[in-house]
């Protein structure tokens, strides 16, 4: 905890922070939209969109700002990592979130110029983001990463878990496209279905288990009783995601 509350000063921490912040804002802000404004929940219009992505990825930003402070990386590369992160992030939810409000679809749009090159914007940010966390990943398991009794195990599972949401996302993304490209625009926007489970429980396994690992870490329980129940709460989120999978694979 002392290493993180040392990295709080830094600028780099201070702007994903808050960039983080005014994602969730936005989040809750559009939940108060949809609430005024109504509509459909689900499909690939509706105000779900704007609320869901602003709070997972104001929550996943600020997460991996505070995870990468555990990793034996350098301090100028983890700071040009996290800022290319933030702002990509803000280029999702803001393209998202623009869609939202024209009233058409964000993602696999091909309609028009415009949404085309929304929608591969979008595209391209979500490969950057693939290429930023695998690095982060990768770097958790060539260094262990620091931290109370548990984190180690906590920051290498999460994201060991959060790159399966990473494949099933480029999954999701490349067969919409596809269908998209051919002429099956109606097909492409229901194509994300089956994986849309495994993408959002896997993706936030880099805050809940070292929040677990943080929580735990603040009790007065010995080091071995720690550990025991981290390593129970990872297996717990190994069959969770594996459950999505299943259920992914029975209904793709």
């Amino acid at each position: 905890m002392t290493r993180t509350l040392k990295t709080r000063g830094r600028p780099a921490e201070r702007l994903c922070h808050a960039t983080g912040a005014l994602l969730i804002v936005s989040g809750l802000v559009h939940l108060v939209v949809f609430a005024v404004d109504g509509g459909p929940w689900y499909g690939p219009v509706s105000w779900r969109k704007p609320v869901t992505f602003g709070l997972s990825f104001g929550a996943t930003l600020i997460a991996v700002t505070w995870v990468t402070s555990y990793l034996r990386v350098g301090a100028r590369l983890r700071t040009v990592l996290l800022v290319v992160f933030a702002a990509d992030c803000a280029v999702e939810v803001g393209g998202i979130t623009l869609q939202a409000w024209r009233r058409v679809p964000s993602h696999l749009d091909m309609e028009t110029p415009f949404d085309t090159a929304v929608s591969m914007t979008l595209a391209v940010g979500g490969g950057v983001l693939v290429v930023l966390l695998t690095v982060f990943a990768v770097a958790s398991f060539r260094h262990r990463p620091t931290g109370p009794t548990g984190m180690a195990l906590a920051v290498r599972s999460g994201f060991a878990i959060m790159l399966v949401a990473l494949a099933s996302g480029a999954a999701m993304i490349a067969r919409g496209v596809v269908l998209a490209r051919t002429g099956h625009q109606e097909a492409a926007y229901h194509s994300t279905a089956p994986l849309k489970p495994l993408h959002g429980v896997s993706l936030h396994a880099v805050l809940v288990l070292p929040a677990l690992a943080w929580l735990l870490s603040r009790t007065t329980w010995s080091e071995a009783v720690r550990r025991r129940t981290l390593t129970v709460a990872v297996g717990c989120y190994v069959i969770a995601v594996a459950g999505a999978g299943v259920w992914a694979v029975l209904t793709y």
